[in-house]
């Protein structure tokens, strides 16, 4: 596949089937998080690989009762990865913020996990990138240090049903020359 095709043919996958994911795959993919750039190349991420039933339906229960379509998912994938970050380090230069958005975490974050859900669609797996649960709650459950923070949960697996593409606005929609 062109990477463009990988690209725009990864969705956010909610059902999974019965079948594990292997081993290499998954290397695979946290191969393909440790190239992820990041402010001044610190690697803030931090991944916990989750396979055991009993911790999954742990995290499942930081999830609200309704409102988030990936609960599920939570439980159904045979992998969840929760990716965490270190803070106080991207964005930051001698302890300092460095910049008007302060702390770069969520964005390198952002990074790892557009390169983790890549990576995971070009080996015909799925994820889906849930944020919406109770984050301190949910690090009790896989024990996050101090100094870290889950930032989200991602379900992995092989698809059991895919969607279409969403509408997408148009290049020229979001464009801009020279000025906004």
């Amino acid at each position: 596949m062109e990477l463009l095709e990988i690209i725009q043919g990864r969705r956010s996958i909610r059902k999974y089937e019965d079948r594990d994911v292997p081993e290499e795959a998954l290397n695979q993919i946290l191969e393909a998080i440790r190239w992820a750039p990041s402010w001044t190349n610190c690697q803030c991420w931090e991944v916990v690989v989750i396979r055991d039933p009993a911790i999954k339906e742990q995290l499942q229960a930081a999830f609200p009762p309704k409102g988030n379509p990936a609960v599920k998912a939570i439980v159904q994938a045979p992998v969840l990865l929760a990716m965490c970050a270190r803070t106080k380090v991207s964005g930051y230069y001698k302890d300092l913020e460095t910049t008007k958005f302060g702390e770069w975490m969520m964005y390198d974050l952002g990074l790892a996990t557009q390169n983790l859900c890549l990576m995971a669609h070009h080996l015909g797996l799925g994820t889906v990138i849930a944020g919406l649960f109770d984050h301190n709650r949910a690090r009790e459950v896989i024990r996050v240090p101090e100094g870290y923070e889950l930032v989200t949960l991602i379900p992995l697996g092989y698809p059991a049903k895919t969607g279409s593409a969403p509408k997408r606005r148009e290049v020229s929609e979001f464009t801009h020359k020279e000025i906004f």
